[in-house]
């Protein structure tokens, strides 16, 4: 057990595989926080490692996790707080992905207390002490659903269409030819179609790359990418200056279903 007086082994083996996924901890206990980054780092986990909730807000902010660990009693706020500081982004202004995995680590854990945290946003509540074998489980289920959320099913956004399983994409019917990354692209941005993902984000996500850097690589595919889409006179893939892309304006997707409505209407 761990985040109590008792200790457990360092364990050896039995992780799935793969790519390696970045992990938040948000931890106030030195010994704990400690012992959490070594055995993950050693179970093939990338950690971001923060003491306080500002801390982790900024790692949320800038890294984009693919979880986060976050300790109930921080020095500066609640964790509670925080998970739900985490939902209520927008993804936009506060640069904070709201649908990113939390667990929450907590000394009191009764039934008032878990539903507290998922009230508020956690995906997973676990006591301390806890054993690090299950909390490692735990971590791999969150991750595995969390996959199976943004890669399956289809997509659709007016004449756009996401087959994620065949990696197909129709544009009014038509199949369009594709590139892996430009694939990729386009389902990253419909997955939520009138959000700015920022350059940082679709680089980790689509490239897996860390820092933005000087590259040109994410603007030419996605220059690439509007105007196979705009064949048909389309705009997508829209440039937010200095921030990012999204695939395409509120006010265009809404006029564009407005006038479908008033074609029927009118056939």
């Amino acid at each position: 057990m761990w985040g109590g007086k008792s200790y457990a082994p360092r364990p050896i083996g039995g992780m799935i595989n793969r790519d390696r996924a970045t992990i938040l901890l948000i931890e106030e206990d030195d010994a704990t926080r400690t012992f959490l980054a070594d055995h993950l780092t050693a179970d093939g986990y990338d950690m971001l490692v923060a003491d306080s909730a500002r801390d982790g807000i900024r790692h949320l902010e800038t890294s984009y996790p693919d979880l986060a660990l976050v300790d109930v009693n921080l020095p500066d706020s609640s964790g509670l707080d925080l998970v739900s500081h985490v939902r209520e982004a927008d993804g936009v202004a506060s640069r904070i992905d709201p649908q990113v995995p939390l667990m929450l680590l907590s000394e009191r854990c009764g039934e008032l207390d878990r539903v507290r945290g998922f009230e508020r946003g956690a995906d997973d509540v676990v006591e301390k002490p806890f054993s690090y074998r299950e909390l490692r489980c735990r971590v791999e289920a969150l991750l595995r659903r969390a996959d199976r959320s943004r890669s399956g099913g289809r997509l659709r956004v007016a004449d756009i269409e996401l087959d994620t399983a065949s990696r197909t994409a129709l544009l009014g019917g038509s199949v369009l030819e594709l590139s892996a990354k430009e694939f990729a692209l386009l389902r990253v941005l419909a997955a939520d179609p009138t959000r700015v993902f920022t350059k940082a984000e679709l680089l980790r996500t689509v490239w897996g790359r860390r820092t933005v850097g000087t590259t040109r690589t994410l603007d030419s595919h996605a220059c690439r990418l509007r105007r196979k889409l705009g064949a048909e006179g389309g705009r997508y893939v829209v440039n937010v200056w200095g921030v990012g892309y999204r695939l395409v304006d509120a006010p265009a997707l809404v006029d564009e279903r407005a006038l479908r409505e008033e074609l029927v209407l009118a056939a």
